[in-house]
């Protein structure tokens, strides 16, 4: 697994602007999963439309659902560092926590696929300094980040969960 920073075209640039607005951002929330889990399955977990748009790893991310007790996949944007992936609860700076921080905070286990590879993670959050330096690293790959933190203001705080593969 590569290590962020990694390079954008322009116009991935122009697309993460545009999807960090409050005009695009509520249209994308709804939508973006519905089209990425498929496109991702159907490539082996290589595609997205949301990586190839806007430059962002994507990661299919399965957990145990709180309430359900059942598998439920989400397409996430991941934040690789080294064998560690690190997601951001932004939610698109929704005012409610993503049903996947839920989850994990319920069942810290789960199945990350990326870039065709599946391994199964042991879930924790960060905190401290841990947190912010994720946070920068969030900031350094995706400019919406700052807007959605804006978004929810004291609403909520933005948590980041940090998995680490668990051994074989």
């Amino acid at each position: 697994m590569e290590t962020q920073p990694h390079r954008l075209f322009g116009w991935q640039r122009l697309v993460q602007r545009l999807a960090a607005t409050r005009l695009v951002s509520p249209l994308l929330a709804p939508i973006l999963h519905h089209i990425d889990r498929p496109l991702m399955r159907l490539s082996g977990n290589r595609w997205s439309l949301t990586g190839a748009l806007a430059g962002f790893p994507v990661a299919l991310l399965t957990t145990t659902g709180a309430r359900s007790g059942r598998a439920r996949t989400f397409p996430v944007i991941a934040i690789l560092d080294g064998e560690r992936v690190a997601l951001v609860a932004s939610n698109f700076g929704r005012a409610r926590y993503p049903a996947w921080y839920h989850n994990l905070r319920a069942r810290p286990e789960a199945t990350i696929s990326i870039g065709g590879r599946e391994r199964i993670y042991a879930a924790r959050e960060a905190e401290g300094d841990e947190h912010a330096a994720y946070w920068q690293k969030a900031l350094a790959l995706y400019v919406g980040i700052r807007a959605y933190k804006a978004w929810v203001g004291e609403k909520r705080r933005i948590p980041i969960m940090v998995l680490t593969p668990r051994e074989e």
